[in-house]
């Protein structure tokens, strides 16, 4: 049933608000996948060890191309962290989240599209600028993507629709690999002797898919959340909004607590996503088709995943859902240490796909349940982002330096485990405080 807000701006509830809002996961996830997951990692590796090294000279120092793609990632998502917050309460000011949302998803879909001049390894730099726009682009329209989520369902949904919109993600992003796919792999029926053109394709493609179905949400969802606020200079109104919700996030330790835990287990979770690619074609050697098909069966995988996670929480609680997701990367991290040969890779690509969907679902709607009724939805919403963002690029520098100097992306994994253990303990002691309270209650 359709519910309005108190602000009677935004109906809750309301299933064509709901399926337009997931439709821009259908519509990004694109992004992560062909360009993220798939064909970019792989085809990158390709060209730029096209010369029988794997070193590259980039702006004046000799490094390691998945050192180089790792850290060129993490940079962007360090400039995520900083602008976001600020973008996002001075939306609040103006009352136009949209607005913000379509910048940075124009922004995103054009640096794909770059990518499809990246034909040689001295074409590198084009190559890392690319990507540099495109997931500083996913990650900024991400921010108010997300805000929207508390605005247009009720908490006793919000577990249900932020599945649905990771469901619709994977689903639409398969459905453009699957296509991509098909025409890589009739190259020869296609009559292509270019074996550049067609990846190159891919990534001109997902920033048409990206741009072309982004305008669904762009034209139902309502522009604002709130009514726009007198703004004055709304550049310094911005960082007063961040002390602001920064000096009421101190008043809430579970929550307090819950982002702690959240900054060290995502570092983990997303690292491992964004370089599980690159390690499969470097470290195990895998074909172009081998790691296609292996993402194809992580998306499915993780589909699954958000749901049977969502079930898990519905039954025991957000809290131990987490718990024993996090506990899972952890044996994942383990495991990949010993990872030779193809099967190996299979396997904890299963796992990971088992995990993958439902700790990023869960960990979103349990942060919507657990931040104060406000109308300031988005700039909790910008917290949350930024502690991803900066576990996330925190994670890829780590994994690109270790790369770098150690030769070998095993010990970079290895690492992650360690992080994936503080996320842990500090879930522990969140689940500690929530039965403490329930004691004193009852």
């Amino acid at each position: 049933m359709a519910i309005h807000s108190s602000s009677n701006r935004v109906v809750k509830n309301d299933p064509k608000t709901i399926n337009a809002w997931a439709m821009y996961d259908w519509a990004n996830s694109a992004y992560a996948l062909v360009i993220v997951s798939a064909i970019f990692p792989a085809f990158y590796n390709t060209i730029t060890s096209a010369n029988g090294t794997s070193k590259l000279d980039v702006w004046g120092f000799s490094i390691e191309n998945t050192a180089a793609y790792s850290i060129n990632l993490g940079i962007a998502f360090g400039l995520v962290a900083l602008i976001s917050p600020l973008l996002s309460s001075m939306s609040d000011y103006s009352g136009n989240h949209r607005a913000y949302m379509r910048f940075f998803c124009y922004l995103g879909s054009i640096g794909c599209m770059l990518l499809f001049f990246f034909s040689k390894a001295s074409m590198v730099h084009l190559a890392l600028a690319g990507m540099l726009l495109a997931t500083v682009g996913y990650s900024g329209s991400i921010v108010f993507y997300n805000s929207y989520l508390p605005a247009i369902a009720t908490e006793d949904q919000q577990d249900k629709v932020s599945a649905r919109g990771y469901a619709f993600g994977y689903l639409g992003a398969t459905t453009l690999l699957l296509l991509n796919l098909a025409f890589i792999l009739n190259q020869k029926a296609l009559g292509v002797t270019d074996d550049t053109l067609l990846p190159r394709l891919s990534f001109l493609f997902t920033g048409i898919w990206w741009l072309g179905f982004a305008q669904i949400p762009l034209h139902v969802l309502p522009a604002g959340l709130y009514a726009p606020k007198s703004t004055g200079h709304s550049f310094l109104n911005g960082y007063k909004e961040l002390l602001k919700v920064w000096n009421q996030l101190k008043t809430f330790q579970k929550l307090r607590t819950f982002l702690f835990s959240f900054f060290f287990y995502i570092m983990g979770v997303q690292t491992v996503m964004f370089m599980a690619s690159s390690f499969g074609e470097k470290e195990v050697h895998l074909g172009l088709t081998q790691l296609i098909i292996t993402v194809l069966l992580l998306e499915y995988l993780g589909l699954g995943g958000a749901f049977l996670f969502a079930w898990i929480s519905k039954k025991l609680g957000n809290i131990p859902a987490l718990i024993i997701a996090v506990f899972l990367w952890i044996l994942i991290c383990i495991g990949s240490y010993f990872i030779i040969t193809p099967l190996h890779f299979y396997i904890a690509a299963f796992f990971i796909g088992l995990v993958m969907g439902g700790i990023q679902s869960l960990s979103r709607s349990t942060y919507a349940k657990m931040i104060p009724e406000t109308e300031n939805n988005a700039g909790y919403f910008s917290f949350y982002d930024v502690c991803e963002k900066l576990a996330m690029m925190c994670g890829l520098i780590m994994f690109g330096y270790l790369d770098n100097l150690t030769g070998s992306m095993r010990n970079s994994i290895m690492a992650l485990g360690v992080w994936f253990t503080i996320g842990l303990i500090l879930l522990f002691v969140v689940q500690r405080n929530r039965s403490a309270r329930q004691m004193l209650a009852s």
